[in-house]
């Protein structure tokens, strides 16, 4: 009961995040020439228009009930149509870097509140506060992971020659499991929680 109620606290905290993540990448795609995501109503803060049925509903939910150690999901991926895009190879680059750097933003500026105004706010504020910064962090950081279809791969490559770019791209019909196969294999626990718990502690947020 208390992992629910938790959960169901944390949950709105979680769907802003998301919601930036997503935001972020149609909107620097849209800067950049593809107006696909605004097009399809996904420049929307609207959280129905963002929630994947699996990521962001059935899994946290999964996790929940089998008490594992992380809840973890994502939301609906915006769409992108890179030929739309002026300079598609470089762009790609920059909308795949875009929501990582909103998630790091959004933990930055909670961050700054809770140092800011943490010793007038309540408890209960303080502690949400804390956990925004963690989930923007986990996100941000995951999603640089250069593994399809997660950010960090868009982000490869672009910078990779096209004749290794290649390759990368061949992977995004296994990106399901492969994330899966990331989420088992001991990466969380042995990499990505120490980059968070780094990144938290420059922040201040312990």
């Amino acid at each position: 009961m208390e992992r629910m109620a938790a959960f169901l606290l944390l949950f709105p905290l979680f769907m802003a995040a998301v919601m930036v993540h997503e935001i972020s990448h149609g909107w620097v795609a849209l800067r950049l020439g593809d107006p696909t995501a605004r097009e399809m109503g996904r420049l929307s803060f609207n959280p129905l228009r963002h929630m994947d049925p699996v990521g962001t509903v059935a899994l946290p939910l999964l996790l929940l009930a089998t008490r594992a150690p992380f809840v973890f999901g994502w939301a609906k991926p915006v769409p992108i149509d890179a030929s739309n895009l002026r300079h598609p190879r470089r762009d790609m680059i920059w909308v795949g870097a875009a929501g990582p750097a909103a998630n790091f933003s959004l933990a930055l500026l909670a961050a700054g509140v809770l140092h800011g105004a943490g010793p007038v706010l309540p408890p209960l504020a303080i502690g949400l506060l804390r956990y925004l910064v963690l989930i923007n962090l986990v996100l941000g950081a995951f999603n640089l992971v250069p593994v399809p279809p997660l950010d960090g791969s868009r982000v490869l490559a672009g910078v990779l020659p096209v004749s290794l770019a290649r390759y990368v791209l061949a992977l995004e019909p296994w990106g399901f499991l492969l994330v899966i196969g990331l989420m088992m294999s001991g990466f969380m626990e042995k990499f990505l929680w120490p980059a968070v718990a780094v990144l938290a502690g420059l922040l201040g947020v312990r």
